[in-house]
C-alpha cells in the first residue's frame, strides 16, 4: 500500500509548483520503511538552499531513517546542511525562532532513548535545547521530559547505571531549564482565565526532576 501511495505522489508532482513543502509529501507514507533514504535524496535535489522551509519533522524523520538504516554520516551531513542554514537565517534575522535542528536532535534523542541508549539520547535532547532562552519552551519541554521520565523509570527499576558525566551533565541542564523556564508555563488556564499555578510550570518540574535525580544516584 505504501508503494502504491508513493508511485500515486510522484506521478503528480510534475503538476504542482516546485515548492518544498510539496515536494515533501510523496518521503511521507515511506517512514520509517527502508526505502526511505533511497528517495530522500531526491527530496533535497529542488531547492537545496531552502531546506529549513522542509517541515522540520519531515527532516527529523529522515535523519531517523538514516540512522536506522546505518547511514550515520548521511544524517550527520543534513544536520549540518541544517544548522549552517540556521545560522545564517539568524544573522539575517536575529529575532526569528527557528526550530528545526531542535526538533531533529528532540527525534533523534528520543530514539535512542526508547533504544534504551539513554547517555547518547539524553545528551543529544540536552544539546537540541541550546541556548535554552531561544529553545525552550512548552512543547520541546514537554517531549524533553518525557525522556526524563523513561530514564528514572529505567534507574528507579535497576536495569542500567549511568555515568557520573552523565548525572553531572543532566544536574547541569535541569539547573538551566530552573533558571529559563521560571515563566514557561506547561499546563495553562485557557479555559478559567486563572494566573497559571506556580507548580505548572518548567521551574517548578525541573526541581522535581533533579530532586529525584538525587535520590536515584544516592
Amino acid at each position: 500500500m505504501l508503494k502504491m501511495l508513493r508511485v500515486l505522489l510522484l506521478s503528480c508532482r510534475y503538476l504542482l509548483p516546485p515548492s518544498w513543502c510539496k515536494n515533501s509529501h510523496p518521503h511521507h507514507p515511506l517512514f520509517p520503511s527502508p526505502p526511505a533514504p533511497n528517495f530522500a535524496p531526491l527530496l533535497l535535489l529542488f531547492t537545496p538552499v531552502q531546506i529549513l522551509s522542509v517541515q522540520a519533522i519531515v527532516l527529523a524523520n529522515l535523519c531517523v531513517s538514516y540512522i536506522m538504516t546505518s547511514q550515520n554520516e548521511e544524517a550527520e551531513e543534513l544536520m549540518r546542511k541544517i544548522e549552517k542554514e540556521e545560522e545564517q537565517l539568524a544573522y539575517q534575522d536575529p529575532n526569528k525562532q527557528i526550530f528545526h535542528l531542535c526538533i531533529v536532535n528532540l527525534v533523534i534523542g528520543t530514539l535512542y532513548c526508547a533504544k534504551g541508549n539513554f547517555e547518547f539520547g539524553i545528551s543529544r535532547i540536552i544539546k537540541s535545547l541550546e541556548p535554552y532562552n531561544r529553545k525552550l519552551g512548552a512543547d520541546t519541554w514537554f517531549y524533553a521530559k518525557r525522556c526524563f521520565l523513561a530514564l528514572i523509570d529505567t534507574l528507579a527499576k535497576h536495569m542500567i547505571l549511568l555515568k557520573d558525566s552523565t548525572y553531572a551533565e543532566i544536574m547541569n541542564f535541569l539547573d538551566e531549564a530552573d533558571n529559563h523556564g521560571k515563566k514557561i508555563v506547561t499546563v495553562p488556564n485557557t479555559l478559567t482565565g486563572e494566573p497559571a499555578d506556580p507548580k505548572k510550570t518548567v521551574s517548578y518540574e525541573a526541581r522535581v526532576l533533579k530532586k529525584i535525580f538525587l535520590q536515584l544516584r544516592e
